[in-house]
């Protein structure tokens, strides 16, 4: 078993580690001159991540109103909410809410 301390290190190597890796790129390519394919992806790529996130979330969605009903719930009030303001944190908590709401009372 490990000790607090031993688990309070784990988590701040492992956190030094994601953020560095979240960092490289923009100090990878910082005062490089754009390219067209980084152009590209940059347009791209935060759509075809959201495609991949819902597929994967609703890879366990089976015939059962109550499997799909909080998934249905979730992914909707997202979309609506991020529409509305425009705003990363207030549509992944309410997203996060309506299906953790759908859940408990479906479930």
């Amino acid at each position: 078993m490990l000790s607090p301390a031993e688990i309070a290190v784990a988590v701040a190597v492992v956190a030094a580690i994601t953020f560095a890796c979240r960092l490289a790129p923009f100090v990878l390519l910082r005062g490089r001159p754009a390219r067209p394919l980084l152009d590209f992806l940059s347009r791209t790529m935060p759509l075809g991540v959201m495609v991949v996130l819902v597929a994967y979330t609703l890879a366990g969605v089976t015939s059962s109103p109550t499997s799909w009903v909080p998934y249905l719930g979730g992914i909707g009030a997202t979309a609506a909410l991020h529409l509305w303001r425009r705003s990363i944190a207030l549509s992944l908590v309410g997203g996060t809410g309506v299906y953790v709401a759908a859940s408990l009372l479906l479930g």
